[in-house]
């Protein structure tokens, strides 16, 4: 027990935390013993625009931001709402912790093969990645397209996403790597990029080295995927047709003053 202010005895809460996965809006209740913790959030991945203007190739949504902030100050008992961002069939929903510690979702990609990808989100509170944008150049395209961009790292941006028939980038700081644009054969539908893991730093993804694949996954997060979602979490997505991004998440560990990001003590415990 510690003695605090007028006499009195705190009893700090055993280390533990609690993760949001799953997308929706929650309240979470400081336990007892609980007065500081540290955040991570993950904005959602975006997802590639469907081709409805022919048989052009589907560029790829960017990643999701990252953001953390350690050590911030919470009354047990109270509420705090945690937003976990959605997959909708465009662009990725943000996170965000008691309205700050805000990681903002990937945007949605263009709507036909000659357009640009999604652009990444931005983690706008606190210390984290950006996504991963996509490259695109013209004149001609159709019907090929370029590829996602990884989700934001822990202390590096996603990897950007191949441009047409070229190669995705490493993740930087444990981000997701980018997604390999296509080359223009069949439909030409480019490479969605990696997620990240909520745990902490780790390793970044690797991007995708054969046209049309998917971006590796960073600390720990998955890669890429084809269906039905881009690589959890904060991976773009690649294919058409209302599929959605990587989901965002939210991690909330305690006692903030003894585990912060990136990489002190935020391994499960």
């Amino acid at each position: 027990m510690l003695n605090i202010a007028g006499g009195s005895f705190f009893t700090p809460a055993a280390p533990s935390q609690q993760a949001y996965i799953t997308p929706g809006t929650y309240s979470w209740v400081a336990p007892v013993g609980v007065i500081k913790v540290s955040v991570v959030t993950v904005g959602a991945g975006g997802v590639s625009g469907y081709s409805g203007c022919g048989q052009g190739g589907r560029p790829g949504g960017g990643g999701g931001g990252l953001s953390y902030t350690n050590n911030i100050s919470v009354i047990p008992g109270n509420s705090y709402t945690v937003v976990a961002g959605a997959n909708t069939s465009s662009d990725g929903g943000d996170s965000s912790f008691n309205g700050t510690v805000i990681a903002g979702g990937g945007k949605g990609g263009g709507m036909c093969a000659c357009s640009t990808g999604g652009a990444g989100g931005i983690g706008t509170a606190g210390t984290g990645g950006a996504g991963g944008n996509q490259a695109f150049t013209a004149p001609f395209c159709y019907p090929k397209s370029a590829g996602g961009g990884g989700a934001g790292g822990y202390s590096g941006n996603g990897g950007l996403g191949g441009n047409v028939s070229t190669n995705g980038s490493n993740g930087s700081g444990g981000g997701g790597g980018g997604g390999a644009g296509n080359s223009g054969t069949n439909y030409g539908d480019a490479g969605g990029g990696g997620g990240v893991g909520i745990l902490g730093a780790g390793c970044s993804g690797l991007g995708a080295t054969i046209k049309g694949y998917q971006g590796g996954g960073g600390s720990g997060g998955g890669g890429g995927a084809l269906s039905p979602l881009g690589g959890n979490y904060g991976g773009a997505h690649f294919t058409g047709g209302g599929a959605g991004g990587g989901y965002g998440a939210v991690r909330i560990i305690w006692p903030g003053c003894a585990r912060s990001f990136p990489s002190t003590r935020t391994a499960d415990e």
